[in-house]
């Protein structure tokens, strides 16, 4: 070639690169946006929109509320929505054709409800309620109650004593205790049952949550009733199942915070890059002083692992570790009418031994492979070893007044569980169906106690006992889609078997072996009126169950040792593309309760009962980076069947939450939200003798500092409002005191505000 040829070459090809940047240049775009729903109006995340054009294509995943834009050239373009089990038919868009505020409507093989370990639906839903990890990635955690602040959904929980104890749990007109009682709450992590039976301090207690480390954290679904047969006991009132992260984006994360009240706290994650295998190490290590006059000194150390094995594309072996420690000391409940007089601080103490220690320990094994024609088996087993030492003084000098009233609560514990589940997807009739069957078993081996003891020294044994308590269920679940899939339909059937064998060690009268059998049947519907109409209707009914404590079944084996709640709700759900709101109303039916009380080994009776009333909750799509949430339930009645009328008490009848959510915006994370409970009765019979109410707000926000580095900033209680996280009625006596004073409300004080900052740094992207 001559060096004329070469120059002519190189002008041709520089003409025609330079026709394409001027082509490229001037050729217009268009915006694609819209949301991914299904065919019952739930917003779908995590699906993949591709866009296909003459010149390329363009994919975008659904955030975490099933919205997308895309921006392609103005020219015909082809939809097409991906994603596991997903079922789409690809949608042509002309040139000329409106292209913002589109709903792609999708369907699954298997829904989401079913397919990972957990239910995992939209919030639309009014049966299920969801949270993702944004809040939990972006806030800075300075005690481990605040999680449950995040979950709102008509919970309303606080903390006993300031510290590291359980919190009580509020949900419908009832108050669960730790989480046991009138129903319970059922809690899950990583399908491992939080809830611990037979416990030193209550029936259900849940403690364990102490271990949780919430930047692992993936997401959290609540299920607002008992309406699925995969779950059974301490259900009655919901269930709550925290998923975590099988690996982080990062190979090593460490954050540092610091703030009021003495607060530190440090986590620290290795997350390997591994060919065909997911996994992580990380720790967490954070103390408080708490604003009490008496410090807290609330030290948590946390190790939690994971190990995921993909055996093939459609096989997996894992491996979880948890493992804690967690030592405090208490404010206590303190006599309010003391504080208001001026006797006793707000902060103040009367016993300044109140506290307790707790090691845990769990190690899960879980096994899923997809079989052919999309049926999947899961698989999953734990082993957990516990210790709790609780030190309580409740009533302070009323019953000994030499020594006090302080008792320790033991628990020693080894438990062990596995859960099995087999879901078949097929043609019923020529109308998409599933078919879930599985099976659980959970057995607990716990040596409990309750002692008299002075300044954290035996004094008296009061109870002492060892029981083995099995529990192994059945269950199966058929549902099916009729009408194009406007209308679901699917019903399911439970059985629970229960074995209380007790020893006592101190009394061989109290010694036995009872065992209770109970059926629970379920049945959820659903019926979207038109493709066009964004209006769902559902119906769903369900009965739950909550075991005895297994010391009042052996020794009251004429009570009732299942209690039962029959759950009835009636709701809406509507998408109108940035808005989402659903609505729903309820009836819960209890059965009689034998509670057994563990801080004096006394038993008492409750029920039967009943509460309704109803829900609302909407999420609002203000900006692309900006989303609003809230929710509020209200129970319009809640008291005990019978006469003369007794109302049930000690929960608020108003609970309500929002949050205002920033993501992604000029390297800004963050959320504001709020948290309200009513004033609520804590008499049956006297209306006068009430709880007050709280209205607190609660800041976060993350800043991007630099490729690898963000600065967090939180204000807990931002408004600073001064409240009590929880309200109990009782006769106590101070040494001080001549005489008993009748019995009066004691409260736990809140958090005042209170300042957090820290460091993220995040190495090593995979």
């Amino acid at each position: 070639m001559t060096q004329s040829s070469a120059w002519q070459s190189c002008v041709c090809l520089f003409v025609v690169f330079l026709a394409m940047a001027v082509r490229s240049q001037t050729t217009p775009l268009r915006s694609i946006s819209g949301v991914v729903i299904t065919d019952k109006n739930e917003l779908v995340a995590g699906a993949t929109v591709v866009a296909e054009y003459g010149s390329g294509r363009r994919e975008m995943v659904t955030d975490a509320n099933g919205a997308f834009r895309l921006l392609v050239p103005s020219e015909a373009v082809t939809l097409n929505v991906v994603g596991k089990y997903l079922v789409f038919e690809a949608k042509r868009l002309n040139a000329s054709e409106p292209s913002e505020n589109l709903g792609l409507q999708v369907s699954y093989t298997i829904p989401p409800v079913h397919e990972s370990l957990v239910i995992s639906a939209s919030a639309l839903n009014p049966t299920i309620d969801q949270r993702n990890d944004n809040v939990y990635k972006s806030t800075l955690f300075s005690r481990d109650d605040q999680i449950f602040d995040t979950l709102a959904a008509g919970i309303n929980a606080g903390q006993h004593e300031g510290g590291g104890k359980s919190l009580e749990i509020r949900r419908f007109g009832f108050n669960l205790d730790h989480g046991g009682v009138n129903g319970g709450l059922k809690v899950l992590v990583d399908d491992v049952q939080q809830n611990q039976s037979t416990q030193g301090h209550g029936q259900g207690y849940l403690g364990a949550l102490k271990t949780l480390t919430p930047e692992l954290v993936d997401d959290v679904d609540i299920l607002n009733g008992p309406f699925s047969a995969e779950y059974g006991d301490f259900s009655g009132l919901g269930v709550v199942h925290i998923r975590l992260k099988e690996s982080l984006p990062n190979l090593l994360t460490v954050r540092v915070q610091g703030g009021s009240f003495g607060a530190f706290r440090g986590f620290a994650a290795y997350s390997p890059a591994l060919d065909n295998a997911d996994a992580f190490i990380a720790y967490e290590s954070s103390h408080t002083d708490g604003p009490f006059i008496n410090p807290g000194r609330y030290a948590r150390n946390n190790v939690t692992g994971n190990y995921t094995r993909h055996l093939n594309a459609k096989e997996s072996l894992g491996f979880k570790l948890n493992f804690g420690t967690n030592d405090f000391y208490s404010s206590g409940q303190i006599p309010l009418d003391l504080i208001a007089s001026g006797q006793l601080n707000r902060f103040g103490f009367v016993d300044p031994f109140d506290g307790g220690r707790v090691r845990l320990g769990t190690l899960g094994i879980y096994y899923k492979r997809e079989l052919a024609n999309g049926e999947i088996l899961k698989l999953d087993g734990f082993l957990g070893r516990s210790l709790f030492d609780l030190y309580s003084n409740f009533t302070f000098f009323l019953n000994d007044p030499v020594h006090g009233d302080e008792v320790q609560q033991h628990d020693s514990r080894l438990q062990h569980g596995f859960n099995a589940q087999y879901l078949h997807p097929y043609t019923l009739f020529g109308h998409p169906a599933l078919l879930t069957m599985g099976s659980n078993f959970h057995d607990n081996q716990i040596n409990v106690g309750l002692l008299h003891t002075g300044d954290r020294k035996v004094l008296d044994v009061t109870t002492s006992a060892h029981a083995h308590v099995t529990n192994a269920a059945g269950y199966i679940q058929q549902g099916v889609d009729l009408l194009q899939r406007r209308f679901h339909f699917d019903a399911g059937l439970r059985v629970d078997y229960f074995r209380f064998d007790v020893n006592d060690h101190l009394d061989p009268q109290h010694s036995g072996l009872q065992g209770a059998a109970q059926f629970q049947p379920k049945v959820n519907l659903s019926y979207t009126l038109s493709q066009r109409l964004p209006l769902t209707l559902y119906a769903s009914y369900g009965r739950g169950i909550s075991s005895q404590d297994a010391r009042g079944v052996v020794q009251h084996p004429e009570q009732p040792r299942v209690s039962t709640t029959d759950f009835y709700q009636v709701g809406t759900s509507h998408v109108l593309r940035r808005v989402s709101l659903s609505t729903d109303l309820f009836l819960i039916d209890r059965s009689n309760e034998q509670v057994y009380i563990p801080d004096d080994g006394s038993f008492e009776l409750k029920g039967p009962s009943r509460s309704y009333g109803w829900e609302a909750k909407t999420s609002v799509r203000l900006t692309h980076n900006l989303v609003l949430n809230g929710g509020l339930t209200q129970v319009s009645n809640a008291f005990y069947r019978g006469a003369p009328r007794v109302y049930v008490d000690s929960a608020p009848h108003s609970v309500a939450n929002s949050g205002l959510t920033l993501v992604n915006w000029r390297g800004f994370n963050g959320s504001l939200r709020y948290r309200h409970i009513s004033a609520y009765r804590l008499d049956g019979l006297n209306s006068a003798i009430r709880a007050t109410g709280l209205d607190v707000l609660d800041l976060s926000m993350s800043k991007r500092i630099r490729h690898g580095v963000d600065f967090n900033f939180a204000i807990d209680n931002l408004n600073d409002k001064r409240y009590w996280e929880t309200q109990n009625y009782f006769q106590s006596r101070l040494r001080s005191e001549p005489t008993p004073p009748p019995s009066r409300i004691h409260g736990t004080p809140g958090y005042p505000i209170g300042v957090s900052v820290g460091l993220t740094f995040r190495f090593g992207e995979k």
